[in-house]
């Protein structure tokens, strides 16, 4: 079978795994953490599935409750496949009021009997329980039957799989287009089961279920069609569109022969392509290794269809790829952001599209916390902001709207200053891109009003078509009605010319008696000696026709009177009488004018001379009525009325419809002698007949009701719409009519009708219905009592509480609702209960909360929550606990310190205590006197300006802080020194803007520290190179006032360094650090190219280079100075300096590089005139080490393994190889499977079978492949257990003096070929087993030299890696000797001493035991007599201690300590003498805690 293979979920990082118990039976907790924080739980059930026995087609559910903190997520999954969620199979639900967690299955099948598993996880840990769901399986199901005979997509899917088998002999299959039906299958076959419920509603499958089934059947039978040829097929990826105009399909497939053909086809044709990329080629196919890649270039609508991918005739893949009418109105900008800054492209769409395709560097973007993707309402307007731009978010981004697409690029600008671009960047809040939002919605609008009015317009076209095409198909249907109608009129009146014509022709006055029934209401019958015939009537009315009474009998003329009604499309017809001197003639009119009740005829009445003929023929034109249709006629119109018809025949039934629809009635009247008729009323209508085309359906609701719930006390309403004003209701509650009263109002106004309770009590509570016109609606009134506050105190209580420290603080609030009502009290947030200085007192619908002895940090939110079954409500007040403020905060900030004033600040205190600061208290000290000057009150600021100070002093400040309630504690200041010189630090060392051979221009920054003042200039110094001298550039009295300046006593050739320092109030500061030393001369050339650049070594991370300095060209090239390095992955077009300064030898290492990514790399040569022009690498290189084949480093490695049944089997294997290699593990040359773990790191690969099988023996291979190489090494792993022993054992004689054994084979033959047999023997004479036979591989054995007289016994033993089973013994085997004389000589016995002094065989041992714990000692000691055995510890004789369980049993000798403390602790003796010695045997115990 074809095995998809699937990629394992990685472990997470730092889930200790430890397993809890739950409260709840049958649930299991796993615990990610080994300490969890606190207030954070595991996930637990509350209440877990229950197993659940259901028969077939009803509702079952699972329902679970789970607790946990942060919220845990509920998921389930069954043991057999996966859940499908559908609304007909499956659905997954939370009610957050119960917090219920469901399962349901709306109609419960036999497929869905199952183990389910109910998991609730949270980043914690996670619990799992598991649930059984019983199916019973009922007889013949109707609905299963409807099912199977509805007409929908046809199911078939055995039909459908015979279609696909029909191939060509060369494996593709036939020319011809693909229908519906065939597409839908081969799109579910390799379709997801997240997209079922999609493709059955674009194709119109209903039955889900059935599908589901069939498709089960085809995908088993697909596989094993594809097992032939491919071993292996995943990651199976549908058409994708790229941003470079093409579209692709992928798939990872292992063919079984590298050589099968492969075939594309769209909507079932053959499409060609190419395995050379080529600019004027269509599709290609690209292969990578086992990935194939389909692509499709230059996209236009014709290429949307099914694309196919077989191999060898067989359906490998199919993906449906749909091309949407849509375009870009506005498209994607280049966009250009500062770094850290965020980058926003948008686009407008010409037609809504939920999402479309983002594409940066070529890469597809999701939506996350670096790329935010959003979508407008009317999704048109799609947004793509990428979050903290770095540069190397910069390059092109693409946008793909169906086949459409557009980018740009996304440009940063980063920081070319040095001394900024070490420091990261501020995160910035701006994002760059935006600003044109009102321009793309006018667009947007345009776009879907001329969106809308397309879609109009195509909806009309196609309604016209439809028209158009139901039009041609009525005037298709009316013209072969027409045609069969007047065929068949034609054929009535041959029928009816016949008939008269036999009539009038009769034979001397015979009497023919003709009955007949017809499609009518009555029969038609012939008078005694009438010659006249019944004749069928065409349409819907009723006819009837009677000769006349004379006949050829020569009758007395009585009239015969023939009345013949049919209507169709407004005309009638009727046949008149005809008259009785025509005699036969009068017959044959009569039977004439009974056939031309047709439709559309014209009225025609037969003369009494015998022209009714004529009369009756002119209505033989109309055609057939269809049933149903409404019968109308042009003439004057009739008041209603009933009479009694009476006539020789009665109106015969239409033509499937009852004569009595008939819009005319027929009359007949009474001839001689002939039969009275039947008699029935007829309704005869009124005025014009009219089509009722328009059928009134009365009065309908266009609103209902709708469940409502209502507080008791406060009003509710129930409303609802009808269609017609003038429709009057009538309102019922629980099926009693209800009319206004005091306690509710029903009112009606317009269309709508109201009843509206005023004030809500518990009666009020049921079901209300409203019904009008026999239509009627309803709707449910709940009747709740929630807890609610009194308004007036609910208000008081709002209004903020302020008490002073040690008082108390009283709230009281009354309430009402049901009870019982939970009241609590909460001081910020934290539940408030009676104890301490709490008090509270609940009672008759009241709570009070007293506070008492309060301190400051009780200030805060009181709230009070009441709480029952029908909901909660909360109050909320503030507490203020007025106190003295807190002292002051520093630091102190010194404003100004000068000569003449001390200016300085302070924070503010912590807490003011609940009031407004009114003063600061200031004292002053003058340091070295003991006396403190009240500087007095300053105000509510905290800052003081003292302006009585002397130069050169240092005073101390003491402040505090004055409030309504007191004040605070003082806080003291450091010592403030007025009219210190504070001079401004050194500025930036001096940097050479540019030199010449007479002058230098410098330049530099100001001092970050100005000392206080501003600075006034600066002073600066030069130094030649070797000289400790420093020299003032500017005149003393002139110091200079920019930042740079030009420095011309200079001598060229000479190397000068400078220095600068800042003036402000006090002075000079200290000198900056000396600039770089620079030469007075003219600039010099930059240099030119590095030479011979190339790569000495590399690693995964490390790159090393060398190269030779450039030429030196004197005039265009002067010599290098130093050089830079510079590096750009292949994805970015930004080079990135690897090193900030010049760098003098002509060797570097690149550190930090991506593993495996591919970088180009340059040198620039630099002096002072300048950087060179950069020299790169011809091509690209890769971080990584330099190639290296793949070899295995162990010096031995086994390669066979046997390992027990239900033990773990664990192979390590290590090995070097660069670059990293792929590693794949076979096992009998196929892939592992999932129960075997594999586990890889850096030069090693583990093969691990946590629970070993029989059927995991095999040899299994490891494959090491890398760009330069593979190898390979086999180990042949064997799971085997101890053999099961052989059967029976039967012995046999063939040949004298040999026994042939023979013995079933062992149950584990057919597991394990290694196994084989051992026999054993044993005589009478030597009583011991010796072997006779080993790895005997068959069920037989002959063993030799058989003695006579003997008695022989013999064991079968099957063996195997493991080790040999139990015996299997056989009957004791004994050929009879032939008897001799025999005497026995007995020898002279002797007397033998066996006594010997006591000796212990087995000695005590060292014992250390755990406190509690047993402890058995025991020995073993001969000697004759037995010897009396003493136990001692510390040589305390222990044999009358209960505490000590001692035995002594045929010399074995055992002491047992039942609780081991540490008082047992010290040595153990045993003694044991007798009359011929004594032997001791000691030990130690230890007992450790």
């Amino acid at each position: 079978m074809l095995k998809k293979t699937k990629v394992a979920d990685e472990t997470a990082t730092g889930q200790a795994g430890i397993k809890k118990k739950s409260k709840v039976p049958g649930v299991m907790i796993t615990q990610f953490m080994e300490e969890l924080p606190e207030g954070k739980t595991t996930p637990d059930f509350t209440r877990k599935p229950i197993a659940l026995t259901i028969q077939e087609g009803k509702f079952a559910y699972f329902k679970a409750i789970v607790v946990g903190d942060p919220t845990p997520t509920v998921t389930w999954s069954r043991a057999n496949g996966e859940i499908i969620f559908h609304p007909d199979v499956c659905q997954q639900k939370y009610d957050p009021a119960t917090n219920e967690h469901t399962l349901e299955f709306p109609k419960v099948a036999p497929e869905d009997t199952d183990t389910y598993k109910c998991y609730a996880a949270n980043e914690y840990g996670r619990a799992v329980c598991t649930v059984i769901l019983n199916v019973i399986e009922v007889g013949f199901s109707k609905t299963k039957e409807l099912q199977k005979t509805q007409g929908e997509v046809s199911l078939d899917a055995t039909e459908f799989r015979k279609k696909l088998k029909t191939r060509n002999p060369d494996g593709t299959r036939e020319e011809k287009t693909m229908d519906a039906n065939e597409k839908v299958w081969e799109i579910l076959l390799s379709a997801e089961k997240k997209d079922y419920e999609q493709i059955c509603v674009e194709y119109g499958i209903t039955d889900f279920r059935g599908m589901l089934k069939k498709l089960t059947e085809m995908k088993k039978e697909h596989e094993e069609e594809i097992a032939q040829f491919i071993s292996h097929i995943r990651t199976l990826k549908p058409v994708e569109v790229k941003d470079d105009d093409c579209a692709t399909i992928e798939l990872d497939m292992d063919l079984l022969d590298s050589g099968s053909k492969i075939f594309l086809y769209k909507d079932g044709v053959m499409v060609p392509f190419s395995k050379e990329d080529g600019e004027g080629i269509k599709h290609n196919l690209k292969q990578v290794g086992k990935k194939y890649v389909f692509t499709i270039k230059n996209l236009s609508k014709n290429d949307a269809g099914l694309y196919s991918v077989d191999v060898e005739g067989v359906n490998v893949f199919s993906t449906d790829f749909k091309v949407p009418e849509v375009d870009f109105a506005v498209k994607i900008q280049e966009v250009k952001a500062e770094e850290r800054e965020d980058a926003l492209f948008q686009c407008v769409l010409t037609a809504p599209m939920n999402e479309i395709n983002w594409y940066g560097k070529s890469a597809l973007l999701t939506n996350n916390e670096k790329h935010e993707i959003i979508v407008s309402e009317d999704k048109l307007i799609h947004k793509l902001i990428v979050r903290d731009c770095l540069p190397l978010d910069g390059g092109i981004y693409a946008a793909v709207a169906g086949i459409k697409s557009c980018n740009a690029w996304l440009v940063i600008e980063v920081e070319k200053d040095p001394a900024k671009k070490a420091k990261k960047a501020v995160r910035k809040t701006t994002i760059a891109g935006a600003g044109n939002d009102e321009e793309l919605l006018r667009i947007a609008k345009e776009q879907q009003e001329r969106y809308q009015k397309e879609m109009e317009e195509k909806a009309q076209l196609a309604k016209k078509a439809q028209e158009e095409k139901e039009l041609a198909a009525a005037a298709a249907r009316a013209k072969q009605k027409a045609e069969a109608e007047a065929k068949a009129a034609a054929k009535a009146a041959a029928k009816a010319a016949a008939k008269a014509k036999r009539a009038a022709a009769g034979k001397d006055g015979a009497v023919r008696k003709t009955k007949k029934k017809v499609a009518g209401a009555g029969e038609g019958s012939a008078a005694n000696g009438a010659s006249g015939a019944t004749g069928g009537v065409v349409g819907i009315g009723a006819g009837s026709a009677a000769g006349g009474a004379a006949g050829a009998a020569g009758g007395g003329g009585a009239a015969g009177s023939l009345v013949g009604a049919a209507g169709v499309n407004g005309g009638a017809a009727c046949g008149g009488a005809g008259g009785a001197a025509g005699g036969g003639a009068g017959g044959a009119a009569g039977v004439a004018g009974g056939a031309a009740g047709v439709a559309g005829g014209a009225a025609g009445v037969g003369g009494r001379d015998g022209s009714g003929a004529a009369g009756g023929a002119g209505g033989i034109e109309g055609g057939d009525v269809e049933e149903g249709s409404e019968v109308e006629s042009d003439e004057d119109s009739f008041e209603d009325s009933d009479e009694d018809i009476e006539g020789e025949g009665v109106g015969a039934k239409g033509r499937e419809g009852e004569g009595e629809k008939g819009d005319v009635g027929g009359e007949g009247e009474k001839g001689e002698g002939g039969e009275k008729g039947a008699e029935r009323k007829k309704r005869v209508r009124a005025g014009p007949l009219v089509p009722d085309t328009v059928i009134d359906p009365g009065v309908h609701f266009h609103a209902g009701l709708s469940d409502c719930k209502a507080i008791i006390g406060e009003a509710a309403e129930l409303e609802c719409k009808v269609s017609s004003e003038e429709c009057v209701g009538i309102w019922y509650k629980d099926g009693a009519e209800i009319q206004s009263s005091e306690s509710l109002t029903i009112s009606k106004e317009g269309c709508f009708h109201r009843l509206k309770i005023h004030k809500v009590t518990e009666e009020n509570a049921g079901k209300y219905k409203f019904e009008a016109d026999g239509r009627k609606t309803e709707a449910e009134i709940a009747v709740e009592d929630p807890p609610r506050f009194d308004k007036e105190e609910l208000e008081a209580l709002k209004a903020p509480v302020t008490v002073k420290k040690g008082h108390k603080a009283t709230y009281k609030l009354s309430y009402i609702g049901r009870e019982p009502i939970k009241v609590q009290w909460y001081l910020e947030g934290e539940e408030l209960s009676s104890e301490g200085n709490i008090n509270i007192d609940t009672s008759d619908g009241t709570s009070r909360l007293l506070l008492m002895k309060l301190q400051r940090k009780d200030s805060g939110e009181i709230k009070i929550k009441l709480k029952n079954v029908f909901g909660t409500i909360e109050a909320v007040s503030q507490l203020n606990v007025l106190d003295k403020p807190t002292s002051p905060m520093g630091p102190l900030e010194i404003v100004e310190a000068s000569s003449s004033v001390i200016d300085f600040k302070w924070r503010p205190p912590k807490d003011s205590g609940g009031c407004k600061i009114q003063n600061y208290i200031l004292e002053r000290q003058q340091v070295g006197r003991n006396t403190w000057k009240k500087v007095g009150p300053i105000g509510p600021e905290a800052k003081y300006r003292d302006s009585d100070v002397d130069h050169g002093r240092r005073y101390c400040y003491r402040i505090r802080v004055e409030t309504e309630i007191g004040t605070s504690e003082m806080m003291e200041t450091e010592d403030i020194q007025a009219g210190t010189k504070a001079y401004p630090a050194p500025p930036s060392a001096p940097k050479v803007a540019s030199a010449f051979k007479d002058c230098i221009n410098l330049t530099w920054s100001p001092p970050a520290d100005t000392g206080g003042t501003s600075i006034l200039g600066y002073n600066l110094e030069k130094r030649k190179k070797g000289s400790n001298l420093w020299g003032q550039v500017n005149p003393p009295n002139e110091i200079i006032k920019g930042k740079g300046f030009a420095v011309k006593d200079v001598v060229e050739g000479m190397e000068y360094e400078f220095r600068v320092s800042a003036i402000n109030d006090s002075g000079a500061g200290e000198f900056s650090t000396p600039s770089e030393f620079v030469f007075a001369r003219d600039p010099k050339k930059p240099p030119g190219k590095v030479l011979d650049l190339k790569v000495t070594d590399s690693t995964y991370t490390n790159l090393s280079l060398s190269w030779n300095k450039p030429k030196d060209i004197k005039g265009e090239e002067d010599e290098a100075k130093g050089y830079f390095v510079e590096i750009r992955p292949a994805e970015n077009t930004e080079w990135d300096r690897c090193n900030s300064n010049a760098i003098t030898m002509t060797t570097y290492t690149v550190k930090g590089m991506k593993s495996m990514a591919m970088y180009w790399v340059r040198v620039i040569a630099t002096n002072d005139g300048g950087e060179g022009v950069p020299q790169e690498l011809d091509n690209y290189i890769l971080a990584m080490p330099p190639p290296v084949r793949p070899r295995f480093t162990d010096t031995k490695i086994k390669s066979f393994m046997i390992v027990r049944a239900g033990n773990s089997a664990r192979f390590t294997i290590n090995f070097e190889a660069s670059p990293w290699p792929e590693v794949t593990w076979l096992k009998d040359g196929v892939p592992v499977s999932k129960k075997v773990t594999i586990s890889n790191a850096e030069g090693t690969s583990q093969l691990l079978i946590p629970s070993a099988e029989r059927s995991d023996t095999g040899i299994y291979t490891i494959i090491v492949k890398n760009i330069v190489g593979q190898e390979t090494f086999s180990i042949e792993i064997r799971v085997t257990d101890e053999p099961k022993p052989p059967g029976p054992v039967d012995l046999d004689e063939n040949v004298p003096g040999t026994v042939t054994i023979s013995w079933s084979a062992s149950p584990d033959e057919k597991r394990d070929d290694r196994l084989h047999y051992m026999v054993t023997k044993r005589d009478s004479v030597k009583r011991t087993w010796n072997t006779i036979a080993d790895r005997i591989f068959n069920n037989k054995f002959t063993a030799c030299n058989i003695m006579p007289g003997r008695e022989y016994q013999f064991r079968v033993y099957a063996k195997n890696d493991m080790g040999s089973s139990k015996p299997s013994e056989s009957a004791k085997w004994l050929i009879p000797a032939k008897k001799e004389k025999f005497t026995v000589k007995m020898p002279e016995s002797k007397a033998c001493d066996l006594r010997c002094p006591p000796k212990f065989l087995v000695p005590l041992k060292m014992h250390t035991a755990p406190q509690g714990y047993e402890c058995y000692m025991s020995c073993a000691v001969k000697g004759d007599p037995t010897p009396h055995v003493t136990w001692l510890r510390n040589n305390i004789s222990l044999n009358t201690n209960t505490n000590y369980f001692i035995s002594n049993t045929c010399g074995v000798c055992s002491m047992l300590i039942l609780r081991v403390g540490t008082k047992d602790t010290g040595e153990y003796k045993i003694v044991a003498e007798n009359g011929l010695g004594r032997a001791e045997s000691s030990t130690k115990l230890t007992v450790r805690e």
